[in-house]
This record gives C-alpha cells, structure tokens and sequence, in this order.
C-alpha cells in the first residue's frame, strides 16, 4: 500500500513576515511552488514569464522551484535567478520522486495564505495566474486552471489519449461533492487558501495532488479558468506506467475512506 503521510500545511505567518492589514485581503501573500525533474531547458524561461505576469499585480509573492535532484543543471539555472531575485527559492530533494510531494514539499515551507502550483514544462500559461489568484481573492476557496470546463481545451492529444484523460476524471465524480466538485480534478495547474489543508491527510506519492485537495481538504468553493493545455516543446514527459499505478492506488485508497471498506488509516 502506498504510504500515506499527515501534511499539515502551517498558514500562520512566520515571525519575520509583516501582519496583514484589516482589509488587505487582495494583498495576500502567495507561494507558488514549480516543482522540476530535468527541466534544464525550460526554468529559465518560465520563470521570466511568471514574474512578467506577477509583478504588475503588486501583490507578496514567492517562487518555490522544488526539484527532484535533477542533476541536469536545473539546481544552478535556479540558484543564478534566485541570487538576483529573493523572491525565487530552490528547494532540492534528494531519494524522493513524485509531483505530489514536491509540491507539499514547498507548501509546508511557506507562510503564505494562498499557495498555487503550476508545471515547470511551459504546459501551463502563467497568464492565467492573475485570473486564478483573483478568484482566490474574491473569496473562492480553490481556483483550477481547467481544461475541461467551457473554453478549456487538452491541446493537440490524440485520441486514445484524450479517451483516457475523461476515464480518469469520470471515476472521480463519485467521490468528489456539490461544494468541492471539479470539471477538471486532474489539473495540475491551481492556488487554494492554506487554511483549507490544515487538516488534510496527503499522499506523497503519485501526480494527482489537486483530487485529493478536493476529498480531503476543507473546501467550500471552486472556481474552474478555462485555459488550453500546451505542448511540451522541450524536455520530456514524466507520465508512465508508474504515475497510472499511482493513480489507481490513490483512487482505491479514497473511495475506500468514502465508503469505508478499509477505514481511514
């Protein structure tokens, strides 16, 4: 059985960070985490653009680039930005593999209230970053960047491919509900308020943090962005075998706490 870990993910600001002002709330810091395996010839790039597109927003920000001991160079792209820009951290691991837990990884290392995710392989458009932040703002708990919601699109797949990205949505409609339900639970492209995960149970394994958000999490609102999924133009893809085996141990494991066959542990 795949392990399973107690993530508490910390909002409460760290004793260096400035207390909020009443009625600030649109000023909310936010952690985006990019987690990377072997994404050398794409880092760079991505984070120029994602601070193009944050810093007009004048909004408390920080980058948390959580690599999975690429050793491709990926650790010193980082660190080269970082040293000009603080507001862009590495965060490396070493003997651990898996999207989900990098992610976590960079959460619980953040005093951030709002904390985002987004791919490090430019499938994800950072311009959507300020329309899913202002949901967040506005009072949603969880924004999803959503390529199955009207306007999104799966971009250039083919059809077997496409087939098997709907099963893999169609078996989460019964475990998700009315307040937490996703058109799009598989997106790996989304920002939830921290105060939402504080009693979640994650598993650090696997790619499908964001249907465990959804089950697990104290969430009472989604708003679903649509946008169009993109190609990788450099780099190569992290799906196989393993991340499908993943996937159905943790769809095994959350439709037996919903159902109780196993129980919760």
């Amino acid at each position: 059985m795949t392990a399973i870990a107690d993530i508490s993910v910390d909002s409460t600001p760290a004793a260096s960070s400035q207390p909020e002002e009443a009625g600030q709330g649109s000023r909310q810091k936010l952690a985006l985490v990019i987690p990377t395996l072997r994404e050398a010839e794409n880092i760079h790039g991505l984070l120029d653009h994602v601070r193009a597109v944050l810093d007009p927003l004048n909004v408390p920000y920080e980058i948390l680039v959580v690599d999975d001991d690429s050793r491709d160079g990926t650790d010193a792209i980082v660190s080269a930005v970082a040293a000009q820009d603080p507001r862009v951290r590495l965060l490396v691991r070493k003997g651990e593999k898996g999207l989900s837990g990098a992610i976590l990884y960079g959460w619980q290392r953040t005093d951030a209230p709002i904390l985002g995710v987004m791919d490090g392989d430019l499938q994800h458009p950072p311009e959507l970053l300020p329309q899913l932040l202002a949901a967040v703002q506005d009072g949603c708990d969880l924004a999803i960047g959503s390529r199955y919601t009207e306007g999104g699109q799966l971009g250039e797949w083919s059809p077997v491919r496409k087939f098997l990205s709907a099963a893999a949505v169609w078996v989460t409609w019964p475990l998700q509900t009315r307040q937490a339900h996703a058109q799009d639970p598989m997106s790996g492209y989304f920002m939830v308020r921290s105060s939402c995960l504080r009693q979640g149970i994650f598993q650090r394994t696997g790619f499908k943090l964001l249907l465990e958000v959804l089950v697990r999490g104290e969430i009472g609102s989604v708003a679903e962005i649509p946008f169009a999924f993109g190609l990788r133009s450099r780099g190569s893809s992290k799906a196989n075998f393993k991340v499908a085996w993943d996937y159905a141990l943790l769809l095994a494991r959350l439709y037996a706490a919903k159902y109780a066959f196993w129980g919760r542990g």
